[in-house]
């Protein structure tokens, strides 16, 4: 069995539950999503006498480049997935950004908001969360979302 098999199948043990799946279908993504808008909101002056585009060169697209090679030590197709997935939240962010909105605000609030249905499904299901366990299954927890996509796509992985 490869190591992401093993992964998502180890993560889907305490996710069985319907509510508790389809919470993690709205807040899987969203937590993600926050994760990426505080990181971005990080300022990046490590290179600030140099002329780069901050919307492409920030700590988040670092972080997301640190994140794709963890994905890629697994699975090469399920990184592509998850690459599009970064590539969109780090433009909604950017583009949250440029309509001058606080990307750290909205960033926490949304992760505050996520994790709370996220417990509140873990509650419903009777079991802790992965990562208490093993924090990789912080970065596991997307990847099981996506391998659904791809199954139902007749994708390999």
């Amino acid at each position: 069995m490869k190591k992401i098999d093993a992964l998502l199948d180890e993560y889907g043990e305490s996710h069985q539950n319907k509510t508790n799946k389809l919470i993690h279908w709205i807040c899987v993504p969203l937590i993600y999503f926050s994760i990426v808008g505080l990181v971005r909101a990080i300022p990046f002056d490590l290179l600030s006498n140099f002329s780069i585009d901050k919307n492409y060169l920030n700590w988040a697209s670092i972080s997301i480049v640190l994140v794709m090679i963890y994905y890629l030590t697994m699975s090469f197709q399920l990184t592509i997935g998850m690459s599009l997935f970064s590539i969109l939240c780090l433009f909604i962010c950017n583009k949250i950004i440029l309509l001058q909105l606080s990307i750290l605000w909205i960033s926490v609030i949304v992760f505050i908001v996520a994790w709370i249905f996220q417990f509140i499904g873990h509650n419903i299901e009777g079991k802790k969360p992965s990562f208490l366990r093993d924090l990789q299954f912080l970065l596991i927890g997307p990847a099981w979302l996506m391998h659904f996509i791809y199954k139902k796509l007749n994708i390999k992985y």
